[in-house]
């Protein structure tokens, strides 16, 4: 007999309850196939390389190629080459103090599906906006993937919360691993048609920069568009009551009431390891991903369609991957699953380190085994996660849960960064990020999930 939801639907639905919790899951699932189509075209493939031609052009007096003059950004001089991580940097710190608040506000929100399009909706705009970048407007650049990180982050936190009120705690592995196995199915669809308008500009008429404009715009209508989806879909839950005894009202009852949350952390100690933990193997996920591109470009010598093929891969293989991660979970539960899961990014880490320079078989294969691992860790950590917060605080803790992950995850890429300057070698700099690996392993072995589910209320 399924297990009922968190916080049952409005009866009152046509088709009763049942039904009403089926098509609110599905429309759930849409969040994250509409933000992932502009995580992986934008914010993974595209905007980087794009500004770094904008930023350099600027520095250059309109030459891209060939110039290696400093671009000035308020006054200190800087490689046009290392805006984009810099701006990725910038977006990544404000996210880490911005989403605490935003969990906040969203646990006293009486309509979470409105919030959600209220944070998503000026991410999509200013992700559609990059079609205007052109010429050397580097500026205007650095500001929209600001703008549309901080919003895709705040929106993450609501979308995160609102899986406790689509699915009960024994269901939650499942619906996680599927709404991420649709993200994945997202970013590849759509990198795939503008892969396709990149490569031909020509078929649309347009030259190189027009066809990447075109495409980063697409992201953000795809973000926009799908993003009703879910505000509409989950009209039907109920209303919430958040307690506002608890924190008073006034503008700054969200503040108030976050003090007295992160004051209240140290009765739900679960939690806080898991958080430890997720920080710690995180930080090595997210660390492989960003470093691959330069690690297939630099070490190994492949080029850019090389890359992005391999990427297109990726995003295939995780779609199935998430949904394969779900199934395990079933059988043998999220946190044995997820440790199997580290196991094997433990084998990627030590294979990417054997693959020969030029050996592009070898590296799809890889690939391969990146797509599967990449989904199904991170959509169960979201489930594990979810049945350790308090009840009535969902969203507070997924906002310190984004807060931290942010918050943390320099330290993968500073270790990889610091290596490779000293080793002169990206190879030793790829076995460095083992630790965090191992260590989170150990860390996420310790945590109870059953006396920390009691804990939260969870059941």
């Amino acid at each position: 007999m399924t297990a009922p939801p968190a916080r049952a639907l409005d009866p009152a639905v046509p088709d009763g309850p049942g039904r009403a919790l089926l098509r609110a899951r599905r429309s759930w699932y849409v969040y994250d196939w509409a933000n992932s189509a502009y995580v992986t075209t934008t914010a993974t493939v595209l905007f980087a390389p794009y500004l770094t031609v904008l930023a350099r052009r600027a520095a250059c007096e309109g030459v891209a190629e060939g110039c290696t003059r400093a671009l000035s950004v308020l006054g200190v001089q800087v490689a046009p080459g290392s805006l984009a991580l810099y701006t990725t940097t910038l977006a990544t710190l404000l996210s880490a103090l911005l989403l605490p608040f935003a969990g906040a506000v969203a646990d006293r929100a009486r309509r979470r599906n409105v919030l959600l399009g209220v944070f998503a909706w000026p991410g999509a705009a200013a992700a559609t906006a990059m079609v205007a970048l052109s010429g050397d407007r580097w500026e205007l650049g650095v500001l929209l993937a600001v703008v549309a990180t901080l919003s895709l982050t705040a929106s993450s936190v609501v979308n995160d919360a609102l899986l406790c009120d689509v699915a009960a705690p024994a269901e939650r592995d499942a619906v996680s691993s599927r709404g991420w196995a649709a993200g994945y199915l997202a970013g590849f669809l759509l990198l795939g048609l503008n892969l396709v308008v990149v490569s031909s500009p020509g078929l649309l008429g347009l030259d190189e920069e027009g066809a990447v404009r075109l495409s980063l715009a697409s992201a953000g209508l795809w973000w926009g568009a799908f993003t009703l989806v879910p505000v509409l879909g989950l009209r039907h839950l109920p209303a919430r009551h958040p307690p506002v005894d608890a924190a008073g009202g006034g503008v700054l009852a969200p503040a108030r009431q976050l003090v007295r949350t992160l004051r209240g952390l140290r009765r739900y100690p679960q939690a806080l390891r898991f958080l430890l933990a997720y920080f710690v193997f995180n930080d090595g996920i997210q660390t492989v991903v960003a470093a691959a591109s330069v690690y297939g470009q630099e070490q190994l010598g492949f080029g850019s369609s090389q890359l992005i093929t391999t990427v297109l891969l990726v995003q295939g293989v995780a779609f199935g991957g998430a949904l394969l991660f779900g199934r395990a979970a079933r059988r043998f539960g999220a946190q044995r699953t997820v440790l199997g899961g580290l196991g094997l990014w433990i084998v990627v880490v030590l294979a990417a380190f054997a693959v020969p320079r030029g050996a592009f078989e070898a590296w799809l294969a890889l690939a391969v085994l990146i797509g599967l691992v990449l989904g199904g860790t991170q959509a169960l950590a979201r489930s594990m996660f979810s049945r350790l917060v308090p009840v009535g605080a969902e969203a507070e803790y997924f906002g310190l849960y984004q807060a931290g992950e942010r918050g943390t995850s320099w330290l993968g890429t500073l270790v990889f960064g610091l290596v490779a300057q000293l080793s002169g070698s990206y190879r030793p700099a790829l076995v460095a990020l083992l630790v965090f690996f191992v260590v989170g392993a150990w860390l996420l072995r310790r945590v109870d999930v059953a006396a920390g589910a009691r804990d939260a209320g969870q059941g």
